[in-house]
Protein backbone atom coordinates (compact mmCIF):
# COMPACT_ATOMS: atom_id res chain seq x y z
CA UNK A 1 0.00 0.00 0.00
CA UNK A 2 1.76 3.63 -1.04
CA UNK A 3 2.11 5.60 2.01
CA UNK A 4 -0.45 8.05 3.34
CA UNK A 5 0.68 11.83 3.24
CA UNK A 6 -1.09 13.26 6.17
CA UNK A 7 -0.16 16.76 8.22
CA UNK A 8 1.40 16.87 11.44
CA UNK A 9 2.22 20.48 11.83
CA UNK A 10 1.10 23.72 11.20
CA UNK A 11 2.92 27.25 11.17
CA UNK A 12 1.22 30.11 10.43
CA UNK A 13 2.98 33.74 9.89
CA UNK A 14 0.06 35.79 8.87
CA UNK A 15 -2.54 39.44 9.12
CA UNK A 16 -4.33 36.85 11.19
CA UNK A 17 -1.54 35.88 13.71
CA UNK A 18 1.50 34.62 14.31
CA UNK A 19 1.51 31.05 15.13
CA UNK A 20 -1.82 28.47 14.88
CA UNK A 21 -3.52 29.66 18.14
CA UNK A 22 -3.87 32.74 17.82
CA UNK A 23 -4.47 32.63 14.32
CA UNK A 24 -7.54 30.12 14.27
CA UNK A 25 -8.41 32.19 17.51
CA UNK A 26 -9.11 35.60 15.22
CA UNK A 27 -10.20 33.11 11.87
CA UNK A 28 -13.34 32.41 13.87
CA UNK A 29 -13.82 35.95 15.25
CA UNK A 30 -13.49 37.09 11.77
CA UNK A 31 -10.68 39.41 13.07
CA UNK A 32 -9.43 41.42 8.99
CA UNK A 33 -5.70 42.03 9.08
CA UNK A 34 -6.39 44.28 6.44
CA UNK A 35 -5.31 47.71 6.65
CA UNK A 36 -3.64 51.24 5.74
CA UNK A 37 0.24 49.74 5.08
CA UNK A 38 2.27 51.19 8.11
CA UNK A 39 5.23 49.49 6.66
CA UNK A 40 6.48 52.94 4.66
CA UNK A 41 4.43 56.13 3.40
CA UNK A 42 2.61 54.47 1.26
CA UNK A 43 0.40 58.43 0.71
CA UNK A 44 1.84 58.21 -3.32
CA UNK A 45 1.31 54.44 -4.18
CA UNK A 46 -1.71 53.40 -6.19
CA UNK A 47 -1.70 50.44 -3.44
CA UNK A 48 -2.33 51.57 -0.35
CA UNK A 49 -4.19 48.67 1.87
CA UNK A 50 -3.03 45.45 2.60
CA UNK A 51 -3.04 42.25 4.46
CA UNK A 52 -0.37 43.14 6.74
CA UNK A 53 1.46 40.89 9.38
CA UNK A 54 1.92 43.23 12.51
CA UNK A 55 3.94 42.43 15.73
CA UNK A 56 6.52 39.97 14.22
CA UNK A 57 9.87 40.18 15.82
CA UNK A 58 12.28 38.35 13.02
CA UNK A 59 14.75 38.15 15.85
CA UNK A 60 13.07 36.02 17.76
CA UNK A 61 13.70 33.22 14.78
CA UNK A 62 17.12 34.46 13.28
CA UNK A 63 20.18 35.55 14.55
CA UNK A 64 21.47 39.08 13.12
CA UNK A 65 24.00 37.20 10.94
CA UNK A 66 21.82 35.20 9.16
CA UNK A 67 18.83 38.32 9.34
CA UNK A 68 21.63 40.57 7.05
CA UNK A 69 22.00 37.98 4.51
CA UNK A 70 17.96 37.33 3.92
CA UNK A 71 14.65 38.78 3.07
CA UNK A 72 11.52 39.16 5.35
CA UNK A 73 9.65 36.54 2.97
CA UNK A 74 12.36 34.20 4.06
CA UNK A 75 12.03 35.34 7.86
CA UNK A 76 8.20 34.15 7.67
CA UNK A 77 9.56 31.22 6.24
CA UNK A 78 12.18 30.39 9.07
CA UNK A 79 9.42 31.54 11.70
CA UNK A 80 6.56 29.64 10.06
CA UNK A 81 9.16 26.17 9.86
CA UNK A 82 10.40 26.62 13.41
CA UNK A 83 6.58 26.38 14.80
CA UNK A 84 5.58 23.86 11.95
CA UNK A 85 8.01 21.56 13.68
CA UNK A 86 7.62 22.16 16.89
CA UNK A 87 3.80 21.87 16.56
CA UNK A 88 4.96 18.11 15.14
CA UNK A 89 7.02 17.67 17.77
CA UNK A 90 9.75 16.85 14.74
CA UNK A 91 13.59 17.38 15.68
CA UNK A 92 15.54 16.65 12.51
CA UNK A 93 18.56 16.63 14.54
CA UNK A 94 17.31 13.30 15.95
CA UNK A 95 16.81 11.75 12.36
CA UNK A 96 18.59 11.05 9.21
CA UNK A 97 19.41 14.24 7.15
CA UNK A 98 18.37 12.24 3.79
CA UNK A 99 14.78 11.45 5.31
CA UNK A 100 13.69 14.84 5.60
CA UNK A 101 12.77 17.37 2.47
CA UNK A 102 12.05 20.47 1.83
CA UNK A 103 9.55 22.16 -0.92
CA UNK A 104 8.15 25.49 -1.11
CA UNK A 105 6.59 28.21 -3.32
CA UNK A 106 7.67 31.88 -4.06
CA UNK A 107 5.85 34.21 -6.20
CA UNK A 108 8.36 37.05 -6.26
CA UNK A 109 11.21 36.17 -4.06
CA UNK A 110 12.94 39.23 -1.77
CA UNK A 111 11.25 42.34 -2.88
CA UNK A 112 13.00 44.75 -0.54
CA UNK A 113 16.11 43.28 -0.28
CA UNK A 114 16.39 43.35 -3.91
CA UNK A 115 15.21 46.77 -3.52
CA UNK A 116 17.49 48.10 -1.10
CA UNK A 117 20.69 46.49 -3.22
CA UNK A 118 19.17 48.01 -6.38
CA UNK A 119 19.02 51.02 -4.74
CA UNK A 120 22.95 50.93 -3.42
CA UNK A 121 23.92 50.32 -7.12
CA UNK A 122 22.41 53.58 -8.61
CA UNK A 123 23.24 55.88 -5.85
CA UNK A 124 26.79 54.61 -4.33
CA UNK A 125 28.05 51.75 -7.18
CA UNK A 126 28.50 48.49 -7.41
CA UNK A 127 30.93 48.39 -4.18
CA UNK A 128 28.08 49.39 -2.43
CA UNK A 129 26.07 46.46 -3.43
CA UNK A 130 25.56 43.70 -0.63
CA UNK A 131 27.45 40.25 -1.30
CA UNK A 132 23.97 38.09 -0.50
CA UNK A 133 22.38 40.41 -3.24
CA UNK A 134 22.46 36.89 -5.35
CA UNK A 135 21.15 34.98 -2.93
CA UNK A 136 18.89 37.19 -0.78
CA UNK A 137 15.76 37.81 -3.16
CA UNK A 138 16.78 34.13 -5.32
CA UNK A 139 13.16 32.04 -5.41
CA UNK A 140 15.09 29.58 -3.76
CA UNK A 141 16.12 31.28 -1.32
CA UNK A 142 13.75 29.93 1.43
CA UNK A 143 14.24 26.81 0.73
CA UNK A 144 17.73 26.86 0.55
CA UNK A 145 17.88 28.68 4.03
CA UNK A 146 15.40 26.25 5.38
CA UNK A 147 17.28 23.19 3.92
CA UNK A 148 20.73 24.67 5.58
CA UNK A 149 18.80 25.41 9.08
CA UNK A 150 17.51 22.24 9.67
CA UNK A 151 19.74 20.16 7.73
CA UNK A 152 17.01 18.99 5.28
CA UNK A 153 19.24 16.71 2.82
CA UNK A 154 16.46 14.53 1.14
CA UNK A 155 14.89 15.99 -2.28
CA UNK A 156 14.46 20.13 -1.91
CA UNK A 157 13.14 22.23 -4.53
CA UNK A 158 10.60 25.27 -4.97
CA UNK A 159 8.02 25.62 -7.08
CA UNK A 160 6.74 29.01 -9.34
CA UNK A 161 3.10 29.27 -10.07
CA UNK A 162 1.96 32.70 -8.44
CA UNK A 163 -0.99 31.93 -5.98
CA UNK A 164 -1.39 28.33 -6.91
CA UNK A 165 2.04 27.34 -5.95
CA UNK A 166 1.39 26.36 -2.02
CA UNK A 167 -0.67 23.32 -3.31
CA UNK A 168 1.89 22.73 -6.02
CA UNK A 169 4.57 22.31 -2.67
CA UNK A 170 2.82 20.23 -1.12
CA UNK A 171 1.84 18.16 -4.20
CA UNK A 172 5.35 17.45 -4.29
CA UNK A 173 5.37 16.52 -0.67
CA UNK A 174 3.12 13.86 -1.16
CA UNK A 175 5.11 12.47 -4.10
CA UNK A 176 8.22 12.44 -1.87
CA UNK A 177 5.99 11.04 0.66
CA UNK A 178 5.16 7.92 -1.90
CA UNK A 179 8.31 7.62 -2.74
CA UNK A 180 9.91 6.89 0.79
CA UNK A 181 10.81 10.50 2.42
CA UNK A 182 9.72 10.42 5.91
CA UNK A 183 9.19 13.91 6.44
CA UNK A 184 8.76 17.04 3.87
CA UNK A 185 8.72 20.93 5.53
CA UNK A 186 6.13 22.51 2.64
CA UNK A 187 4.33 25.42 1.92
CA UNK A 188 5.04 28.74 0.97
CA UNK A 189 5.55 32.54 2.45
CA UNK A 190 5.06 36.11 0.69
CA UNK A 191 6.44 39.49 1.70
CA UNK A 192 5.23 41.55 -1.39
CA UNK A 193 4.41 44.99 0.40
CA UNK A 194 7.84 47.09 -0.48
CA UNK A 195 7.75 49.89 -2.61
CA UNK A 196 9.10 48.23 -5.62
CA UNK A 197 7.17 45.04 -5.00
CA UNK A 198 3.83 47.42 -5.09
CA UNK A 199 4.87 49.27 -7.85
CA UNK A 200 5.55 45.93 -10.02
CA UNK A 201 1.67 45.34 -8.50
CA UNK A 202 0.33 48.43 -9.32
CA UNK A 203 -0.90 47.19 -13.29
CA UNK A 204 -2.39 44.21 -12.04
CA UNK A 205 -6.21 44.77 -13.37
CA UNK A 206 -7.62 43.22 -10.89
CA UNK A 207 -6.27 44.81 -7.78
CA UNK A 208 -7.86 47.03 -5.69
CA UNK A 209 -5.66 49.38 -3.45
CA UNK A 210 -7.80 50.64 -1.46
CA UNK A 211 -8.43 47.78 0.83
CA UNK A 212 -12.37 46.47 -1.01
CA UNK A 213 -11.74 42.88 -1.20
CA UNK A 214 -15.11 41.37 -2.05
CA UNK A 215 -15.31 37.63 -4.07
CA UNK A 216 -18.08 37.06 -5.34
CA UNK A 217 -19.88 40.30 -4.81
CA UNK A 218 -21.60 40.94 -8.41
CA UNK A 219 -19.90 44.13 -8.25
CA UNK A 220 -16.23 42.56 -6.94
CA UNK A 221 -13.55 45.65 -7.75
CA UNK A 222 -10.75 43.13 -7.38
CA UNK A 223 -8.65 41.89 -4.44
CA UNK A 224 -6.16 43.14 -1.62
CA UNK A 225 -2.43 42.12 -1.63
CA UNK A 226 -1.02 40.58 1.45
CA UNK A 227 2.25 39.01 3.43
CA UNK A 228 2.89 36.00 5.29
CA UNK A 229 1.77 32.19 4.69
CA UNK A 230 2.49 29.32 6.13
CA UNK A 231 4.59 25.88 6.25
CA UNK A 232 3.04 22.74 7.13
CA UNK A 233 5.57 19.58 8.15
CA UNK A 234 3.85 16.41 6.15
CA UNK A 235 4.76 12.90 6.78
CA UNK A 236 4.38 9.49 6.16
CA UNK A 237 1.13 8.47 8.63
CA UNK A 238 2.24 5.27 9.56
CA UNK A 239 5.79 6.53 10.65
CA UNK A 240 3.77 9.74 12.17
CA UNK A 241 1.65 7.61 14.38
CA UNK A 242 4.56 5.24 15.44
CA UNK A 243 6.58 8.06 16.47
CA UNK A 244 3.36 9.60 18.64
CA UNK A 245 2.85 12.47 16.77
CA UNK A 246 0.71 15.19 18.97
CA UNK A 247 -1.77 15.64 15.87
CA UNK A 248 -3.03 14.60 12.73
CA UNK A 249 -4.53 17.61 11.26
CA UNK A 250 -5.60 16.12 8.05
CA UNK A 251 -4.63 13.13 5.16
CA UNK A 252 -3.55 15.39 1.83
CA UNK A 253 -5.82 12.65 0.14
CA UNK A 254 -5.59 13.84 -3.33
CA UNK A 255 -3.81 16.73 -5.43
CA UNK A 256 -4.33 17.92 -8.88
CA UNK A 257 -2.86 20.63 -11.40
CA UNK A 258 -3.57 22.04 -15.07
CA UNK A 259 -2.80 24.99 -17.21
CA UNK A 260 -4.90 27.06 -19.47
CA UNK A 261 -1.73 27.46 -21.80
CA UNK A 262 -3.90 30.23 -22.95
CA UNK A 263 -2.55 34.19 -21.90
CA UNK A 264 0.42 35.01 -20.10
CA UNK A 265 -1.95 36.83 -17.05
CA UNK A 266 -5.34 36.10 -18.27
CA UNK A 267 -7.21 33.25 -17.39
CA UNK A 268 -8.64 31.08 -20.45
CA UNK A 269 -12.55 32.50 -21.14
CA UNK A 270 -13.77 29.11 -20.75
CA UNK A 271 -13.27 27.19 -17.24
CA UNK A 272 -12.50 23.80 -18.47
CA UNK A 273 -8.94 23.23 -16.88
CA UNK A 274 -10.01 24.82 -13.35
CA UNK A 275 -13.00 22.32 -13.43
CA UNK A 276 -10.68 19.51 -14.51
CA UNK A 277 -8.05 20.06 -11.28
CA UNK A 278 -10.75 19.81 -9.30
CA UNK A 279 -12.26 16.66 -11.19
CA UNK A 280 -8.77 14.93 -10.55
CA UNK A 281 -8.12 15.99 -7.26
CA UNK A 282 -11.26 14.34 -6.04
CA UNK A 283 -10.89 11.11 -8.11
CA UNK A 284 -6.97 10.97 -7.34
CA UNK A 285 -8.30 11.42 -3.28
CA UNK A 286 -10.69 8.28 -4.43
CA UNK A 287 -13.54 9.82 -3.62
CA UNK A 288 -16.37 11.79 -5.57
CA UNK A 289 -18.19 15.12 -5.09
CA UNK A 290 -20.52 13.83 -3.01
CA UNK A 291 -18.03 13.50 -0.52
CA UNK A 292 -16.86 17.03 -0.08
CA UNK A 293 -18.35 18.44 2.98
CA UNK A 294 -16.65 22.10 1.75
CA UNK A 295 -15.05 24.19 -0.21
CA UNK A 296 -12.22 26.56 -0.10
CA UNK A 297 -12.43 28.95 -2.69
CA UNK A 298 -9.82 30.70 -4.76
CA UNK A 299 -12.02 34.18 -4.66
CA UNK A 300 -10.19 36.12 -7.02
CA UNK A 301 -12.62 39.37 -6.35
CA UNK A 302 -12.55 39.77 -9.84
CA UNK A 303 -16.38 39.25 -11.68
CA UNK A 304 -14.75 37.52 -14.19
CA UNK A 305 -13.10 35.25 -12.89
CA UNK A 306 -14.99 34.87 -9.92
CA UNK A 307 -18.27 33.62 -11.92
CA UNK A 308 -15.58 30.98 -14.08
CA UNK A 309 -14.96 29.71 -10.36
CA UNK A 310 -19.24 28.91 -9.47
CA UNK A 311 -19.05 27.83 -13.01
CA UNK A 312 -16.25 25.24 -12.69
CA UNK A 313 -17.54 24.19 -9.45
CA UNK A 314 -21.18 24.10 -10.49
CA UNK A 315 -19.72 21.28 -13.78
CA UNK A 316 -18.31 19.14 -10.81
CA UNK A 317 -20.99 19.63 -8.46
CA UNK A 318 -23.84 20.06 -10.26
CA UNK A 319 -26.80 21.39 -8.42
CA UNK A 320 -25.55 20.34 -5.03
CA UNK A 321 -25.30 23.46 -2.45
CA UNK A 322 -22.32 23.22 -0.81
CA UNK A 323 -20.53 25.41 1.78
CA UNK A 324 -18.07 27.89 0.41
CA UNK A 325 -15.33 30.08 2.14
CA UNK A 326 -12.94 32.43 1.49
CA UNK A 327 -11.26 33.37 4.67
CA UNK A 328 -8.33 34.90 2.88
CA UNK A 329 -11.22 38.27 3.03
CA UNK A 330 -9.40 38.53 6.59
CA UNK A 331 -5.18 38.04 5.03
CA UNK A 332 -5.79 39.22 1.59
CA UNK A 333 -4.17 37.17 -1.03
CA UNK A 334 -0.64 36.50 -0.39
CA UNK A 335 0.40 35.11 -3.34
CA UNK A 336 2.56 31.68 -2.80
CA UNK A 337 1.57 32.16 0.67
CA UNK A 338 -2.07 32.13 0.08
CA UNK A 339 -3.05 28.24 -0.61
CA UNK A 340 -0.84 27.51 2.05
CA UNK A 341 -2.66 29.50 4.13
CA UNK A 342 -5.94 27.71 2.71
CA UNK A 343 -4.53 24.34 3.62
CA UNK A 344 -4.01 25.35 7.25
CA UNK A 345 -7.28 26.48 7.52
CA UNK A 346 -8.86 23.41 6.14
CA UNK A 347 -6.71 21.42 8.17
CA UNK A 348 -7.72 23.37 11.36
CA UNK A 349 -11.88 22.65 9.80
CA UNK A 350 -11.33 19.17 9.57
CA UNK A 351 -9.71 19.09 13.46
CA UNK A 352 -12.44 21.37 14.91
CA UNK A 353 -15.22 20.55 12.71
CA UNK A 354 -15.80 24.48 11.67
CA UNK A 355 -15.67 26.51 8.77
CA UNK A 356 -13.79 29.84 8.87
CA UNK A 357 -15.72 32.56 7.78
CA UNK A 358 -15.94 34.65 4.90
CA UNK A 359 -15.69 38.63 5.92
CA UNK A 360 -16.52 41.90 4.20
CA UNK A 361 -19.60 43.73 3.62
CA UNK A 362 -22.91 42.05 3.13
CA UNK A 363 -23.66 41.04 -0.04
CA UNK A 364 -25.84 39.53 -2.29
CA UNK A 365 -23.34 36.78 -3.78
CA UNK A 366 -23.50 35.16 -7.16
CA UNK A 367 -26.13 32.28 -5.87
CA UNK A 368 -23.60 30.40 -4.15
CA UNK A 369 -23.47 29.14 -0.07
CA UNK A 370 -20.73 31.62 1.03
CA UNK A 371 -19.82 30.61 4.59
CA UNK A 372 -20.29 34.04 6.12
CA UNK A 373 -19.89 32.91 9.93
CA UNK A 374 -18.12 30.46 11.95
CA UNK A 375 -20.53 27.49 10.67
CA UNK A 376 -20.02 24.26 12.66
CA UNK A 377 -20.33 21.43 10.06
CA UNK A 378 -21.72 17.59 11.30
CA UNK A 379 -19.29 14.99 10.37
CA UNK A 380 -17.00 17.22 7.93
CA UNK A 381 -14.31 14.27 6.95
CA UNK A 382 -12.92 15.87 3.62
CA UNK A 383 -12.52 19.23 2.01
CA UNK A 384 -11.60 20.41 -0.81
CA UNK A 385 -9.02 23.63 -1.62
CA UNK A 386 -8.78 25.61 -4.96
CA UNK A 387 -6.16 28.44 -6.17
CA UNK A 388 -5.48 30.12 -9.30
CA UNK A 389 -2.26 31.50 -10.39
CA UNK A 390 -2.15 34.20 -12.79
CA UNK A 391 -0.97 32.95 -16.12
CA UNK A 392 -3.33 30.18 -16.01
CA UNK A 393 -2.32 27.87 -13.25
CA UNK A 394 -5.05 26.29 -11.64
CA UNK A 395 -4.44 24.06 -8.68
CA UNK A 396 -6.92 21.68 -6.11
CA UNK A 397 -5.99 19.53 -3.34
CA UNK A 398 -8.30 17.20 -1.03
CA UNK A 399 -8.22 17.18 2.39
CA UNK A 400 -9.69 14.31 4.67
CA UNK A 401 -9.75 13.58 8.29
CA UNK A 402 -6.62 11.77 9.18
Amino acid sequence: MSPRAVITGLGVVAPTGVGVTEHWENSLAGRSGIGPITSFDAAGSPIRWAGQVTGFDEKAFADSKLLVQTDRWTWFAFAAAQLALADAALDPATMDPFDLSVVTASASGGNAFGQREIQALWSQGPRAVSAYQSIGWFYAASSGQLSIRHQLKGACGVLVADAAGGIDALSEAVRLIRRGTLAVVAGGTEAPLSPYALACQSGEATIDGRGVYRPFAPDASGYVPGEGGAILVVEDRDRALARGAPTIYAEIAGTASTHDAHHVTDPAPDHRQYARAMREAIDRAGLTPADIGAIFADGAGDPVRDRQEIAAIREVFGARRIPVTVPKTMTGRLYSGGAALDVSWAALALTHGMLPPTVGDEVDDLDIDLVRQPTHVHDLSAVLVLARGAGGFNSAAVLTAA
